[in-house]
């Protein structure tokens, strides 16, 4: 099994921005953590500020991985383009958010991409990640939507 975990803007500063709110690990210390809990799953890992590398990357991966995490950041709350770019992939994208974004400022409180999202875990710090790559192992679709 292939999953891909995208990070958006700002992400690449976990452990450095608002620890109160993010904590004080940076994803580059938990990625290893969460590889060595799922040995037999390949887990990748990109992070971008833009919004298009975004996009490219998981149409590079969307029609042979077996799913995405994506933490869109602030794109999440803007991003039309992100919701086309999943909904026309072939693999279910799970959407992430370390903090709860229903607790905090109310534009955080919509999002444009869950709609187009297999579901939405938020608010369990980083260990939404993992969350996520357990809902995608249980999940009874793969790649082209077949069931196993």
């Amino acid at each position: 099994m292939k999953i891909l975990i995208v990070n958006g803007p700002n992400l690449n500063l976990l452990g450095v921005r608002e620890p109160g709110i993010y904590g004080s690990s940076s994803f580059e210390q938990y990625l290893p953590k969460l590889q060595a809990q799922y040995p037999d799953v390949e887990i990748e890992y990109f992070q971008s500020n833009i919004e298009g590398e975004l996009i490219n990357k998981m149409q590079e991966v969307g029609f042979t991985y077996d799913g995405i995490v994506l933490n869109a950041g602030a794109y999440t709350h803007t991003s039309v383009a992100l919701h086309d770019c999943i909904r026309s992939l072939k693999l279910p994208v799970i959407e992430v958010h370390i903090s709860n974004v229903h607790q905090r400022e109310e534009f955080r409180h919509h999002s444009m991409i869950s709609a187009a999202c297999r579901g939405v875990i938020c608010g369990f710090g980083l260990d939404s990640y993992r969350l996520a790559i357990e809902a995608l192992i249980n999940s009874p679709s793969r790649v082209g939507g077949e069931s196993e």
